[in-house]
């Protein structure tokens, strides 16, 4: 049985989104779970408003789901979106984002929002 073909437009999209350092490390965190915009301030040292805005492109383009808990929001990657096979493969070929998560959590910082 063929492999349904991405099309075109939808991979050019997420190559274009993924290009960004920031966006592409978010999604290297959020690969093996999920993460609260806290989370993604403390590890990038960005402001919040910036992040979100990172989240808002990802998330416009189907590429993250959020779930809202309380007055947390937190993002995990969307599998079944039609690019996820391009995006899986970006994310075996870039360093892993796990130590930066593990640092967060030896600090006190992980889920700080209380999840």
């Amino acid at each position: 049985m063929e492999k349904t073909k991405i099309e075109l437009e939808n991979a050019a999209q997420t190559l274009k989104l993924l290009g960004d350092r920031t966006r592409l490390t978010i999604m290297g965190l959020i690969k093996d779970g999920e993460c609260c915009v806290c989370e993604f301030v403390e590890v990038l040292q960005m402001s919040q408003p910036s992040i979100s805005q990172h989240l808002r492109k990802l998330r416009d383009a189907g590429l993250v789901k959020e779930q809202r808990r309380g007055q947390w929001i937190f993002y995990t990657i969307n599998t079944a979106h039609p690019t996820f096979p391009i995006v899986q493969q970006i994310l075996e070929q870039i360093p892993d984002q796990k130590e930066k998560l593990r640092a967060l959590e030896e600090a006190g910082l992980r889920i700080q929002c209380g999840s």
